[in-house]
């Protein structure tokens, strides 16, 4: 809401502006919001959104898994792979994946708390301080 005052030809403008409520919520209340599959970076089509999730969390790390035995056990031998996925079972491989997957988040967690470190260190040296 704006509100102006005309006096001698001159206009003065003065503002009202009503202040957002930007605290942040309680601790207990961050796990009782709602989730919104829609929004992740995923492809879950709607409907199916739990379904897809389970078929992620153990696809994904089997695969990788696979890729990881292949390629770095095995050389990229067809045979020798072929002879590691007979002994092997389906829980060691997705474990072996799942590893793999967890140590490349927690990299990237890394990797973003030593730019965010290095964006706030900046930003604070360049302000001079003022005495009031």
């Amino acid at each position: 809401m704006a509100t102006t005052q005309v006096s001698n030809k001159r206009t003065v403008a003065s503002t009202k502006t009503r202040l957002r409520n930007t605290k942040t919520e309680a601790p207990g209340k961050f796990g009782q919001q709602n989730v919104d599959l829609a929004q992740t970076p995923l492809f879950f089509p709607e409907g199916f959104e739990k379904i897809f999730i389970t078929v992620y969390f153990i696809l994904l790390p089997y695969i990788t898994g696979l890729f990881f035995l292949f390629f770095y056990i095995a050389e990229g031998d067809i045979k020798l792979f072929v002879s590691l996925n007979d002994q092997s079972s389906f829980l060691l491989t997705w474990t072996i994946g799942y590893e793999i997957i967890a140590a490349i988040i927690m990299l990237f967690i890394v990797k973003m708390a030593i730019s965010f470190a290095n964006q706030s260190r900046k930003s604070t040296s360049r302000k001079q301080f003022k005495r009031p």
